[in-house]
């Protein structure tokens, strides 16, 4: 197996560790923190709390997180194509699970010490910061947990919408609704409608608490860098940027103005994570490469991130 294939499979396997990882954590916080508190969220993860909380724990959040999704998803490849990935379905699936799994298997005494006798407010912290930068591991490589998000594009693809106005508002509605939904602990009491209140306000603190620990993540995880590399065997390493890494390359006209001989400059901008990566293959085809890193504040186009704005409204000529 070729040094590029290796590199491939492994960063295949990093990306999916990684989302592993990331819904791992999303389900600990609900397992662990908001569920034992009877706490409530936005997204189809706190609507399918909700559902368990009415029914008595009969119908587990892992059900119906998983039907909900699965008819989005079936909606989505209709109205918007296919763009979600193998990674959405498989963080979907690794969620459903682990929702059920979880509740039996972590010992009722953890989440009595850890969360219910700390109180809501630290349960409603510890959740939604475990919360957000679960979602940000998985985002920042790909995955994704659906959800609210495919109904947000949908209406985005007919309506000018904001996206992240769209799921703040579902978010604020399912978290309003809860209020008149029965909502059962696990002795089977029914909570009193002003403990119900409470858990709306906790319930719109931890959407904040998420979204400020996905952006704080993704701030870093996302961030971008340009190379501009200056080597005798350029084709090689620009081969390897566009065949293996499926990057950008420019090739730059340059002149060493002490040897005063043409050279050719490459420039490229790869995501921090795929930084290491062509770096360490930079070494081992040229250790003499010169090579220079800076970071970007924002990258568009083919690869990264998309030019917002409605296409259909172009500036008008003179």
């Amino acid at each position: 197996m070729t040094t590029k294939k290796k590199t491939s499979i492994l960063t295949l396997i990093k990306e999916y560790a990684l989302v592993t990882l990331g819904m791992l954590l999303y389900v600990l916080a609900w397992t662990v923190f908001l569920m034992p508190n009877n706490l409530v969220g936005g997204g189809i993860s706190g609507l399918s709390a909700m559902i368990q909380y009415a029914t008595n724990g009969v119908l587990k959040s892992g059900y119906t997180y998983f039907v909900i999704n699965v008819v989005l998803l079936i909606i989505g490849l209709f109205t918007l194509g296919k763009q979600f990935g193998i990674k959405t379905v498989y963080a979907i699936v690794i969620t459903s699970v682990g929702l059920n799994v979880f509740q039996d298997l972590i010992p009722a005494e953890i989440c009595q010490t850890l969360a219910v006798d700390n109180g809501k407010l630290i349960s409603c912290m510890m959740g939604g910061a475990l919360v957000g930068v679960g979602i940000g591991i998985a985002m920042s490589v790909g995955g994704s947990s659906g959800g609210t998000d495919i109904i947000a594009l949908i209406v985005n693809k007919y309506r000018n919408v904001s996206v992240g106005k769209m799921i703040l508002l579902m978010d604020v509605v399912i978290i309003c609704s809860s209020i008149v939904m029965p909502s059962y602990t696990a002795d089977g009491e029914l909570l009193p409608f002003a403990t119900k209140i409470s858990n709306v306000v906790y319930g719109l603190l931890m959407v904040y608490l998420t979204s400020t620990c996905i952006d704080l993540y993704l701030s870093g995880a996302r961030q971008s860098n340009q190379l501009l590399i200056l080597s005798s065997r350029y084709e090689q390493i620009a081969d390897m940027i566009t065949h293996d890494m499926h990057r950008g390359v420019t090739v730059l006209e340059g002149e060493g103005w002490f040897t005063k001989q043409p050279a050719k400059v490459l420039m490229c901008i790869v995501s921090k994570g795929e930084s290491n990566v062509l770096l360490r293959y930079i070494k081992s085809v040229d250790s003499k490469a010169f090579v220079s890193v800076s970071t970007v504040g924002a990258v568009y186009g083919k690869g990264f991130e998309k030019i917002k704005g409605d296409s259909s409204s172009k500036p008008s000529g003179d």
